[in-house]
């Protein structure tokens, strides 16, 4: 078993003695690839999403040098009419690019000194042929195959690593561009691989309008291909592992649930989830794994509209993204809709495909879009956050008069996106100014309700001894006319089966005096 030439089935077999999931119908997606003319796969997903796990489990299925059928015994692809045909049939070459970052750092020659690494490997596993000195790794891949009549299977962990951590400089990424092509463009290609697959965060680069390596299929977040399952928890997935665990399904649903992933519309990221279970507490395990700095980076870029579209979606609001023109390259961020399409890969964001939109996906990544708000120095944000506790239990108090300045301070704090002259504008002002409620309340909006909508409606989670907060908002009229649409209607009525308790709150705004009133009654 070397580091680079067959791995073997370790760590696999390490997974299966954890908390696995059985994700090993992937295996029979990449079955249906190989050896035909689609064989070259790209996975990309955000960082602790299952990537190098699943890695590991088609290190284990395919590698030819150990035998893993006890390994994959029971589990859903030993169903599968193409488990026998696969099972350990190949030679495969694992790269782990981030280990390859790891050990040889930011040196211009990194690319040069893996190939090398490699070969030296290859020349071992493979000792009857032997390496011209013109000769690169993809001849010497090619030699051996030749010789051997085995082409390899090709797995590359964290392809993208050297585009996202070389910064400074073009040339390394460039040669590794180069020598990916070399791999996978040529008519060669075919003698030496029967298949491809990469994963990484960042889907392939693109050079004009076209990718690098444009005869990869791409599974990504924004469009995987039928492949979103085989990723990230589903929420049966995780009501099913909550079964042995002394946390509520709800609890990690408010944390970790929230991505839409094409078909999928409830995914949860498994590490967060994984973390969680074994230690018996929700917290932000994701934000452990990565600075917060970057996104930070990120949304303080001054882009015509950014700075409205992030403070929205962190009032629980949808923006629209088109991220067709994003060249995958993080050097390369030149507009809002490349910011919010960097953000949706790097798992910051998810995306809507109906509605073609963006939004925060639950409470873990809010933490970490709020971490990166404070860094860039929103002052008003951030003012109004930390003030947002005190206005919900002015709320539950029933202190209208309170709430209706604490509103009005919110407006008068110079955020842009609180220019309102519209009740839609006004409720994505409240939504911030109540930012605190989503820790312990799911905020809807347009919810239907008796004979309408109500305009905010927040819901305790389960176990959380609060009332709901029906908020109807008016705009030039009165608070008293809101409450009155709200009994007239028959709101809370509808509410009841969520919790027994309703709290009735008014709140309108007086464009000409630019005052808020509030009133808030039982129901």
């Amino acid at each position: 078993m070397g580091q680079f030439i067959n791995v073997g089935n370790t760590r696999f077999r390490r997974a299966l003695d954890s908390k696995y999931v059985d994700k090993t119908q992937l295996i029979a997606a990449v079955n249906s690839t190989l050896f035909k003319e689609w064989n070259m796969s790209c996975v990309t997903r955000c960082r602790r999403f299952g990537k190098s796990m699943a890695a590991s489990m088609l290190c284990a299925y395919y590698d030819k040098s150990c035998d893993s059928r006890e390994l994959f015994k029971g589990l859903s692809i030993a169903k599968d009419p193409s488990f026998e045909k696969h099972l350990n049939k190949y030679p495969v070459i694992f790269i782990d690019m981030s280990i390859i970052i790891s050990r040889f750092g930011h040196d211009a020659d990194i690319v040069d000194k893996m190939q090398k690494e490699i070969s030296n490997e290859l020349l071992e596993a493979y000792p009857e042929v032997k390496m011209r000195d013109e000769d690169d790794l993809m001849d010497l891949i090619l030699r051996i195959a030749n010789h051997t009549g085995e082409p390899f299977l090709m797995i590359i962990d964290e392809w993208d690593a050297i585009c996202r951590e070389f910064k400074k400089s073009e040339a390394p990424m460039d040669k590794y561009i180069t020598l990916l092509r070399r791999f996978f463009k040529g008519s060669n290609a075919p003698q030496a691989f029967i298949g491809a697959y990469i994963t990484g965060i960042l889907p392939i680069k693109k050079y004009n309008t076209e990718s690098a390596l444009n005869n990869f299929w791409e599974y990504t977040m924004l469009s995987p291909g039928g492949w979103e399952r085989h990723f990230g928890f589903t929420k049966k997935e995780v009501e099913e592992l909550c079964n042995d665990s002394v946390l509520d399904f709800q609890d990690l649903e408010k944390w970790y649930d929230g991505y839409r992933i094409g078909k999928e519309r409830s995914m949860f990221n498994p590490n967060s989830v994984i973390q969680a279970l074994v230690k018996e507490s929700c917290e932000n395990y994701w934000g452990r794994t990565g600075a917060f700095d970057k996104v930070a980076h990120y949304i303080q870029m001054n882009y015509d509209g950014l700075k409205d579209a992030v403070i929205s979606m962190l009032a629980g609001e949808k923006c629209p993204v088109k991220y067709t023109r994003f060249t995958n390259d993080p050097k390369r961020v030149d507009s809002k809709d490349d910011v919010l399409t960097m953000l949706i890969h790097l798992g910051y964001l998810s995306y809507d495909p109906d509605e073609r939109k963006c939004y925060i996906p639950n409470l873990e990544v809010r933490e970490e879009m709020e971490n990166a708000i404070r860094e860039s120095k929103w002052e008003e944000v951030v003012k109004t956050i930390d003030a947002s506790e005190a206005l919900l239990q002015a709320v539950l108090d029933g202190d209208a008069e309170t709430v209706a300045a604490g509103i009005e301070q919110v407006h008068q704090d110079e955020v842009s996106i609180l220019s309102y002259n519209n009740e839609n504008s006004l409720a994505c002002v409240i939504s911030l100014a109540f930012y605190a409620a989503r820790n312990n309340y799911m905020q809807y909006r347009e919810l239907p309700a008796g004979k309408g909508f109500a305009d905010i409606v927040f819901i305790p989670w389960r176990n959380v001894d609060s009332p709901v907060l029906l908020i109807e908002l008016k705009y030039d009229k009165s608070a008293r006319t809101a409450i009155n649409q709200i009994k007239e209607k028959n709101y809370p009525d509808k509410l009841k089966k969520y919790v027994g308790k309703v709290l009735m709150v008014g709140i309108n705004y007086d464009p000409d005096t630019k005052k808020h009133t509030c009133s808030i009654e039982k129901a």
